[in-house]
């Protein structure tokens, strides 16, 4: 089969790589994602291995790119993207990185240094401006007057003593605005109102040195007597990281301060813009450097990690690499191994080698498959060359969503968002968008461009639309033939506001509706039980094929595996249970619908007492049979489905027991050449995996591998067993909800339309006040509906598709305990 419905067949090849050739063939072969290396270091610590000084270069040149990456990002630039492709450089190119990189990062260190010395004395001028022509009304009389003629000087003079000298002092500075209050507060509190405090709000705001936010400072004069205040005041100025500047008494020494910091502050203010204009071109030689040179340097890094999982050769010549490659990707690999060692003068040589462990799985996607493959992978990885579920899926998964979705408008809707976003998927701001719900969505649109279409699809079939039924075709019953041959008058028209159409009456039913449901049947009153009816058997039916489709699919599987007794003793009996009973069902329910007319529709037979019958082998007198020996061909269904249990039960662990059996009776130079044909095989990586159950009980020996061990092969056996007789019965009860989350949408739909755009289109009012009232109305009804019918509803019918995929449908034929081919390649790096 094709990749997508088998995983393509992967091989463990050997790479002899010459030394001076490895980086070479390595790095080319992460340009093209060939192979997964395998790590014959295992046992080595990462500090011991062979390049490890090379790793540390990188990564420490990738430090300074984190820190070239942050200022560039701190200054507001945008770093551009790489121009193309760039392959990872040659390691002698790794020095002169190096060496220009580093340089660049200390000059970028000075420049932002100077930078941020220069910003913060820039600010220091600015508050010291701001505090010399700040007024501060009193004090600054303060300070000049002396004397009796003070307004607070005492009227009688002091007496003589130690504080008859104490002189008027001044402290000048600026303090941060949340601070002030406290500050102040504090300043009162320690020096016991010895002091005058005048706090004033700046009148601009000054550019934060550190931050680079704008502030609005606080200044401050304070006036106080003797010197152990003042040391207090400088001591609690100091702890708040307050800035004070020397206060100048005399008027024409502030004057010339002032005029001397300002003029200092233009001067400075040249200096900074001549700084930041040699920063903005470092900057910029930074933009030029650092796109390029952090992809060459992921790349690089890659390669020598790659490296160090392989291996060196005795005569310390080349390196020994292992790795998983898919077949059909051999012969470009050998062709890239010889190119890119042809200048050693050594070729790389690369040739398969066998292998018991089980190979990685390898399926190939695009940008349409690869939304339904990670469905299929979210439940587990698929062993090697297992049936791929994923094609089936594409189809299976959109319809099942539809059938619980069913609704013309809903489904157009979501179509129509799927398809906006197919149609700019190539858009780069589309792409670059980093928002992770509309990633999911984007990730999917497929999927939801199916789910859409189908919705759109089943939605004719229910014939409902935004939950009101449309008359595409003319309806199959006629109200007029009913009326002139049952006579209704008017008095029996006033007095029956129900009225019957019986089927039975000639004219009344013209036939079935050309496709889907009759319109007809939205105006009914029995509308609702007639579509449980319907929907629930409809689900039934749809469940039993799915599951049935998932059992034959496990027939490829045996086939492929080449494990052919597990056709008559599993699949065969899964089949007869399944189809014996399930299926059985949904051929009673075909007939009745094919076989039982309008005419004899009042004496129907009940298929749910016939199926009950059926296990209990027994038979209802009232309820009478479809066809003729019924009751035989049901207890030979039910017969033969008891009697497949033991089969499937018993059956393999009885014929791998005798094998086994058999294998040791044979002669030593018998096992011996079929190991030897074993390893020369070059599909030998396939013997030593297979099912579950062959494995139970075997260790890595190939001498131990064909021991079986009785209990655990019977107890595998057992648990599958069980697992599949009752999971037939609760699986196809499972799909019951089919049926449940399609009424559940449409009876929310109805109950939407009913309780908003029903209540405005049934107003009794004017043409213009109604249209008026429609435009909110209908804007309500409009996020509703999206908000509820098509989020909410939608995300519940698509997890109940998944669970029907995952546990109903794949647990038949797929085991999901494979792991996923990552190849060595530098796609991310290139993103």
């Amino acid at each position: 089969m094709g990749s997508m419905f088998r995983g393509e067949e992967v091989a463990l090849v050997q790479l002899f790589l010459p030394t001076a050739a490895a980086y070479t063939c390595v790095s080319q072969l992460g340009e093209l994602g060939l192979v997964e290396f395998r790590d014959l270091n295992a046992s080595v610590s990462a500090f011991q291995r062979r390049f490890v000084v090379d790793v540390r270069r990188c990564e420490e040149l990738e430090k300074t790119f984190t820190f070239l990456q942050e200022e560039v990002r701190r200054a507001g630039l945008a770093l551009p993207l790489p121009e193309g492709r760039l392959p990872a450089p040659p390691p002698r190119d790794l020095l002169r990185i190096q060496e220009e990189t580093d340089h660049l990062a200390q000059e970028l260190r000075d420049v932002r240094g100077n930078q941020q010395e220069l910003r913060a004395q820039l600010h220091q001028l600015q508050l010291h401006e701001a505090v010399l022509g700040q007024s501060h009304g009193p004090l600054m009389a303060a300070a000049h007057t002396d004397g009796p003629s003070s307004e607070r000087s005492p009227l009688l003079p002091p007496p003589g003593g130690p504080q008859q000298d104490l002189k008027v002092s001044f402290v000048a500075g600026a303090v941060e605005p949340h601070k002030a209050a406290a500050l102040e507060r504090l300043l009162w509190r320690a020096c016991r109102g010895f002091l005058i405090a005048s706090f004033q709000e700046m009148e601009q705001q000054l550019e934060d040195p550190v931050t680079g936010e704008p502030m609005r400072w606080m200044t401050f004069l304070i006036s106080y007597w003797g010197e152990q205040i003042g040391q207090k005041i400088r001591k609690i100025t100091a702890c708040f990281h307050c800035h004070v500047f020397p206060f100048l008494e005399q008027e024409e020494a502030w004057r010339e301060a002032l005029r001397q910091v300002q003029q200092q502050s233009q001067e400075l203010q040249e200096v900074l813009g001549e700084t930041e204009r040699f920063l903005s071109q470092v900057l910029g030689r930074v933009q030029q450097l650092l796109p390029a040179g952090q992809m060459q340097i992921r790349k690089m890094k890659a390669v020598y990690l790659a490296l160090n999982q392989c291996s060196v050769s005795s005569t310390l010549k080349c390196l020994i690499a292992e790795a998983w490659c898919a077949v059909r990707d051999l012969p470009t690999l050998q062709q890239v191994l010889q190119d890119s060692s042809s200048e050693a003068g050594v070729s790389a040589v690369a040739h398969r080698i066998p292998c018991q462990d089980m190979p990685p799985t390898l399926i190939r996607t695009n940008r349409f498959t690869a939304s339904f493959q990670g469905i299929v992978d979210a439940y587990g990885v698929g062993r090697y060359q297992e049936v791929n579920p994923a094609p089936y899926t594409i189809i299976t998964f959109p319809f099942l969503f539809a059938v619980m979705f069913g609704d013309v408008g809903h489904g157009l809707l979501m179509f129509l968002f799927a398809l906006a976003m197919v149609l700019a998927e190539n858009l780069p701001g589309v792409k670059a968008a980093q928002n992770e719900i509309w990633q999911t969505f984007f990730g999917g649109r497929y999927l939801l461009l199916l789910m859409g279409l189908f919705s759109v699809y089943t939605g004719f079939i229910y014939n409902e639309c935004f939950s009101r039924a449309t008359t595409i075709f003319p309806s199959g019953w006629s109200v007029a033939a009913m009326v002139n041959q049952s006579g209704w008058s008017d008095a029996y028209l006033a007095q029956h506001p129900l009225l019957t159409l019986d089927p039975n009456v000639s004219g009344v039913f013209l036939g079935p509706y050309p496709f889907g449901i009759d319109p007809i049947w939205s105006l009914a009153t029995n509308h609702l039980s007639f579509l449980n009816s319907f929907k629930m058997k409809m689900s039934v039916i749809l469940g039993v094929i799915h599951m049935a489709f998932g059992v034959v699919l496990g027939v490829f599987n045996h086939v492929h595996f080449g494990q052919g007794h597990r056709l008559l003793l599993e699949t065969l009996p899964e089949l007869i249970f399944l189809l014996g009973l399930f299926g059985y069902l949904i051929f009673l329910v075909i007939y009745k619908w094919l076989c039982i007319t309008v005419a004899g529709s009042a004496t129907a037979p009940s298929i749910l007492i016939h199926f009950i019958n059926m296990f209990l082998f027994s038979r209802s007198p009232t309820n009478r049979q479809l066809y003729h020996r019924q009751e035989v061909v049901q207890y030979i269904l039910v017969v033969l489905a008891l009697a497949s249990v033991p089969v499937l039960l018993l059956g393999t662990p009885l014929y791998l027991l005798r094998q086994q059996r058999l294998r040791q009776r044979r002669p030593a130079g018998g096992q011996d050449e079929d190991k030897a044909k074993l390893m020369d095989s070059p599909d030998a990586s396939e013997s030593g995996w297979g099912p579950d159950e062959e494995k139970a009980g075997c260790s890595g020996d190939e001498k131990e591998a064909e021991q079986l061990i009785a209990s655990e092969v019977f107890m595998h056996q057992a648990i599958h067993t069980i697992e599949f007789c009752l999971g037939c019965i609760s699986n196809t009860a499972s799909y019951l909800r089919l049926w449940a989350l399609s009424l559940a949408h449409a009876q929310l739909s109805e109950v939407l339309w009913a309780m908003v755009m029903r209540v405005a289109l049934s107003a009794d009012l004017k043409v213009g006040v109604q249209a008026v009232v429609l435009v909110p109305v209908f804007a309500a009804f409009a996020v509703m509906t999206v908000a509820i019918l098509l989020v909410m509803e939608g995300l519940s019918a698509f997890l109940h598709a998944l669970r029907l995929h995952w546990v109903e449908f794949q647990n038949k034929f797929y085991s999901g305990t494979g792991y996923k081919l990552s190849p060595f390649t530098f796609a991310a790096e290139d993103e």
